[in-house]
């Protein structure tokens, strides 16, 4: 059989498609192999070195897969970045990574430019494919020479989430040492979990941004494997459907959106799509109403399989057959992990019993770049967690209750409070906010702000027109609140404590998910 690795099936057989992109365009494996040479020599010849870092801003297709692959092969922490911040939030990432090259593309070309400024990366270390004014050439870079840069070793992908202080955080991993032409042993046994293996006429279907840790990882694995990989440029209910049929495609990595945007179709179009090749249909990054599992169970089958990880490792999963005997459970730890519930001494508890999650993926670490104490924070006893509550039941199956960090999730995409709270803390008009996720049928959670006007200004429509747009000046449009509301003053203990629970409670009043 054909050795897997990316680099070794190209060698072996260089015709096998390996991605499709949005408009229908091919790249062979042997041309994917060939465009990731090109760009690991250019950004070997640019002065990077294992161990630097490398700044994505790629819209989803050929041009992101190639460029982690380049990156990887020569040792780099690869960041890739979310095209719907601003550019004061992506001049933040790229200082903080370190990153000494950003590859960005013409679709974002004042968003790049303005982060480049932001950061004063110099005109050298900013590369773009389709022409962006003072960046240089994606296309040219590397085409001085040929054959593999040298030397190789294995990079990391390195993703921001949250800090303690509301600013994101790298989760930054030790370099593995690795050979890049070799398949890691724990992506073998990561997509052994959902019964995915290498070749076997697989399809994987990439539906979501591959900014996100989740879907750049199912699509290079499934690269790894020989699987050819559909890349979708943006969500579209009917369109998934269709490459599906039209592809064939066997998995597919999914949030509970996506499911109730499918099953918003009607009935009569959703009946004529052959949807019979796929196996696996994989989901996570957000709670998953039961009535929407359950539909998409019967229209789909067995093949919907649920687990429960974070960008900083994992996990749990359990199978449709595990979850109709268990509904709203997200599983049992994976073969050679563990999850365990403490209490706030560091205590198991029993069974039914919630409180903090904690997990271990074998010898796995991480640290999050930059924040000491909130990676000293997240660790104890070779364990870690995301500030997740939940409990076991008697044979092990972890069901979620809350996320201590109060992290919103709309729509699969995790949003942090305090980001948008020390925003709106700095408008003379707020002398209080808190922000938290309220229910939302279709997102899951829509982001809720209660402010507490500054003495003298007289709450309404007026002021929460002007505060929206002071916030679309700082953050991401997908961050801004869907409503705002006003108090006299919040619930604040005398130590400074806020009570948001007693905020959230009544939105979540009658509803499965805890409090």
């Amino acid at each position: 059989m054909t050795g897997i690795g990316m680099w070794n099936i190209a060698a072996e057989r260089p015709q096998l498609t390996a991605i499709v992109e949005p408009g229908g365009r091919t790249l062979t494996y042997g041309e994917l192999a060939a465009e990731a040479d090109r760009i690991g020599r250019g950004l070997h010849d640019a002065g990077l070195r294992a161990g630097d870092t490398v700044a994505l801003l790629l819209p989803n297709g050929a041009d992101i897969l190639t460029a982690y692959y380049a990156a990887v092969q020569i040792g780099l922490h690869v960041v890739p970045l979310n095209w719907h911040l601003t550019a004061a939030e992506l001049g933040y990432i790229l200082r903080d990574s370190g990153a000494r090259a950003f590859l960005s593309h013409a679709r974002f070309t004042d968003l790049a430019r303005d982060a480049a400024a932001e950061a004063a990366l110099p005109g050298a270390a900013c590369f773009a494919a389709g022409g962006i004014p003072g960046f240089r050439s994606l296309d040219t870079l590397g085409t001085s020479g040929s054959g593999r840069p040298s030397p190789r070793t294995l990079g990391a992908l390195m993703v921001y989430t949250s800090g303690t202080s509301g600013r994101p955080k790298g989760v930054r991993r030790p370099l593995p040492g690795l050979d890049p032409d070799q398949v890691a042993p724990v992506s073998l046994w990561f997509f052994g979990l959902f019964g995915l293996r290498p070749f076997d006429d697989h399809v994987h279907l990439c539906c979501s941004p591959l900014y996100h840790t989740a879907v750049m990882n199912f699509a290079v694995i499934s690269l790894q494997f020989g699987h050819t990989v559909v890349v979708m440029d943006h969500w579209d209910a009917s369109e998934f459907l269709r490459l599906i049929e039209r592809h064939r495609v066997t998995h597919s990595h999914m949030v509970p959106t996506q499911f109730r945007r499918l099953l918003a179709l009607p009935s009569s179009f959703r009946s004529q799509v052959d949807v019979s090749s796929m196996r696996a249909m994989i989901h996570g990054a957000a709670p998953c109403p039961q009535p929407v599992k359950r539909e998409m169970l019967d229209w789909f089958g067995p093949v919907v399989i649920e687990y429960y990880a974070a960008s900083e490792g994992g996990g749990t999963l359990i199978n449709a057959t595990e979850w109709l005997a268990r509904p709203g459970s997200v599983g049992r730890a994976w073969p050679g992990s563990r999850v365990r519930v403490l209490d706030d001494d560091g205590k198991d508890l029993p069974p039914g019993e919630p409180g903090t999650v904690y997990l271990q993926m074998g010898d796995a670490t991480f640290e999050y770049h930059g924040d000491a104490e909130k990676t000293r924070a997240s660790w104890r006893d070779r364990m870690f967690t995301v500030g997740d509550i939940g409990y076991l039941d008697e044979d092990g199956y972890l069901f979620l209750c809350d996320r201590a960090s109060d992290v919103i999730i709309t729509g699969g995409v995790n949003v942090y409070p305090a980001e948008i709270e020390n925003e709106l803390a700095v408008h003379p008009a707020v002398a209080d906010a808190a922000v938290f996720g309220i229910p939302h049928d279709e997102w899951g959670e829509e982001i809720k702000a209660v402010v507490e006007p500054a003495p003298g200004v007289t709450p309404g429509p007026a002021l929460t027109t002007e505060l929206l747009a002071f916030l679309g000046g700082r953050l991401a449009r997908f961050k801004l609140p869907r409503t705002v509301d006003y108090v006299t003053a919040l619930p604040r203990d005398p130590n400074g404590k806020l009570y948001k629970r007693l905020l959230r409670a009544p939105y979540w009043s009658g509803r499965d998910r805890a409090i």
